[in-house]
């Protein structure tokens, strides 16, 4: 059964059209990937089905009693008013829970002294039982999985939320979801602001998620990983494809097989009907052919308008239904208007994207790159990783991987000479021409069009400029646009644009597909995988160090480690690799426990009862103290900061009286363990 269902689903602004049409189920245990070019429309769908607007026309049903999470792309405006931290605001998930909690401490209060009755127990057994089945004792547990998964130090659980980022935001904004548990989750890239390891954990989470999810991402790696289903938006509509990105993508290209060779068949068979129809239409078989040219040509207006899918629909709904719906024009009544909206007819086209081509000017010697005893880092500054000799090959391709502010970036410009090594040698092969991609596309001036920087890098006609920017879909007077006022996408596809003008055998890329669609990142990944040069890969974007890697660097502890191996089997030896350091780890600890093992003590069943709600009672007393003493310390801060002497003694007076308080209660809760 759906728990979503469109159904003609349209949004339009003013007279224009954003999508119209869209119809899709997603089932109470779908994972759907919602794809499509930048621009289509694919946001402002999530917003209408999270109910924060209405389609201009069309209907979206929930089924009744959903509850649904919605988390918007950015999220800067999350949590305004709010005076919680980052901890106690996922506390608040959990409100029925901690009421029951608290009428339990209650009771383990009371049960403590020495007037408990066997009532006393039995209520707190039955309470126990309901807050057990609810969660109750494995709901910290669960905040401190999701907060610690979406990359929240346990420094930053204390964090008031309106000192947080707008990236801090949203992670925090999905900590809640996640911990929420809605039937429907609807979310609008959610990776954006996550590094690789909090990736990883969503996607582990997602996939076991008891629930609906709509996702847009445009992480291919991450819909592998996470989807059973992918919706593509386009301009035309919707179309569902059942599977995995990968699954999706060898699909889209069978269903372009299947409608090129439909529309071939459609052109052959009705070049045989026009024939018959120009050779009867005067002649005794005048009604059979005039009967033939009024439904081909209906059927060829339906074409040029929705494409053969619109026409197969002719049988079913018939000519004016099909006209009121899609606004179609008089068709053609006379053999030559016929003859010539068939040679008008345009075959079926893919969505416009990039037309990127990477070819080096000139072959590069074999060794491309060689390292010695080098070490990365900034003139007067400890350094920030060493790496081992390192011989980098023509036609390899080797990705960089590694944490954000591991120096990255640094050693990319180290190999460009912008920056000396902190130590040892970076060398370059002959005949070496680099191209470099950087993150921040710092070299392309604000005020400049684009067009202007096209010129700058190269002078050509500007009727050749001009054919050459719309290959990145920079058309008409879109070349005109200021540097300044583009987006990252728009940017990202003009760096492609100048980087091709280099003609490299050797590419240095620092996270270029960051700020492209799916489209886009598909056709550099095609460009790069035909590329006759040597790559040098930073990127977040695993399904394309998947596709393109010949081996691994990775920066990790200060150390930068070469494993010659593509993506998958690097993935395989890290987990056999952090495998062995939790089995040494484990080992450790049952050694430890067999040489000084605990006794059980010997105390009556009441007895146990007693101490146990004893303990949970000081357990809880101590969570409350260094609740008390984060808080102090935070507003210690904030007076400290602030000047405000006054205040800051009278935090101190408080900050001595709750650490002599906790280390009472600390002591205490050693007899229990003694």
């Amino acid at each position: 059964m759906a728990i979503l269902t469109l159904s003609g689903v349209g949004q339009s602004f003013g007279a224009v059209d954003l999508f119209s049409g869209i119809s899709a189920s997603l089932p109470r245990d779908g994972k759907v990937g919602l794809v499509g070019p930048n621009g289509v429309g694919k946001t402002t769908l999530l917003f209408i089905l999270s109910g924060q607007s209405q389609p201009s026309s069309g209907q979206v049903s929930l089924a009744r009693g959903t509850r649904l999470g919605y988390l918007p792309q950015e999220s800067s405006d999350a949590f305004a008013g709010s005076d919680h931290t980052v901890f106690t605001e996922m506390l608040t998930v959990f409100a029925s829970l901690r009421a029951d909690e608290a009428r339990l401490r209650r009771l383990e209060a009371a049960m403590a002294g020495n007037g408990a009755d066997e009532a006393l127990f039995a209520e707190y057994g039955r309470l126990q039982e309901q807050f057990e089945l609810a969660g109750g004792y494995e709901y910290p547990l669960r905040i401190k999985q999701v907060l610690t998964g979406l990359g929240f130090d346990e420094t930053d659980w204390e964090l008031p939320l309106n000192y947080l980022s707008g990236g801090q935001k949203t992670r925090a904004l999905l900590a809640r979801l996640l911990l929420e548990k809605p039937d429907l989750l609807i979310l609008d890239e959610p990776t954006n602001h996550l590094d690789v390891a909090a990736v990883e954990w969503l996607e582990g989470a997602l996939k076991t998620w008891d629930g609906a999810v709509l996702v847009v991402s445009h992480d291919r790696y991450f819909l592998d990983r996470v989807v059973n289903t992918i919706w593509e938006m386009s301009r035309g509509g919707l179309e569902t494809y059942r599977g995995n990105y990968s699954a999706y993508v060898q699909q889209r290209q069978s269903r372009w097989e299947q409608q090129m060779q439909a529309f071939a068949d459609f052109k052959e068979r009705a070049a045989k009907e026009l024939d018959f129809i120009r050779r009867h239409i005067a002649g005794q078989r005048t009604q059979m052919a005039q009967g033939k040219l009024s439904r081909l040509a209906r059927e060829v207006e339906a074409i040029r308008v929705g494409g053969l899918g619109v026409a197969a629909q002719l049988q079913s709904k018939g000519w004016a239904q099909l006209s009121a719906e899609l606004d179609l024009r008089r068709p053609a009544s006379t053999v030559s208007e016929l003859q010539q909206a068939l040679g008008e007819l345009q075959p079926p086209h893919r969505p416009t994207s990039l037309n990127l081509s990477l070819r080096p000017a000139h072959r590069s010697g074999n060794i491309v790159l060689r390292t010695q005893e080098l070490q990365v880092g900034y003139p007067g500054y400890p350094p920030l990783f060493a790496a081992e000799d390192i011989e980098l090959h023509r036609l390899e391709c080797a990705a960089l991987l590694g944490g954000n502010g591991t120096g990255k970036t640094t050693f990319l410009r180290t190999i460009l000479d912008a920056l000396p090594p902190a130590a040892g040698r970076v060398q370059l092969g002959a005949s070496i021409k680099v191209g470099y991609f950087s993150q921040t596309q710092e070299h392309l001036k604000p005020e400049n069009s684009i067009l202007d920087e096209l010129l700058g890098y190269r002078n050509m006609p500007l009727s050749e400029a001009r054919n050459y920017l719309a290959r990145f879909l920079f058309r008409g007077d879109d070349v005109y646009k200021k540097v300044r006022a583009l987006s990252g996408g728009e940017i990202s596809r003009l760096a492609l644009a100048l980087l091709t003008l280099e003609e490299a055998n050797f590419l240095l890329l620092d996270e270029p597909t960051n700020h492209l669609d799916i489209p886009a990142q598909e056709e550099l990944q095609a460009a790069l995988e035909s590329f006759g040069g040597t790559v040098l890969l930073v990127s977040h974007d695993r399904y394309l160090v998947d596709r393109l890697a010949t081996q691994i660097w990775e920066v990790r502890d200060g150390r930068l480690q070469v494993y010659a191996m593509p993506y998958q089997a690097y993935l395989a030896q890290r987990q056999e690799e952090i495998d062995a350091a939790r089995a040494i780890a484990a080992a450790e600890r049952a050694a430890a426990q067999e040489a000084d093992p605990a006794e059980e003590p010997q105390l009556s069943k009441n007895e146990l009862r007693r101490r146990q709600a004893a303990l949970t009672q000081v357990e809880a007393r101590i969570a409350a103290a260094e609740e008390k003493l984060a808080a102090v310390t935070h507003n210690m801060q904030a007076a400290t900061a602030a000047q405000a002497f006054d205040k800051i003694q009278s935090l101190s007076i408080e900050y001595a009286n709750l650490e002599q308080e906790l280390e009472t209660l600390l002591t205490e809760w050693e007899t229990y363990h003694e």
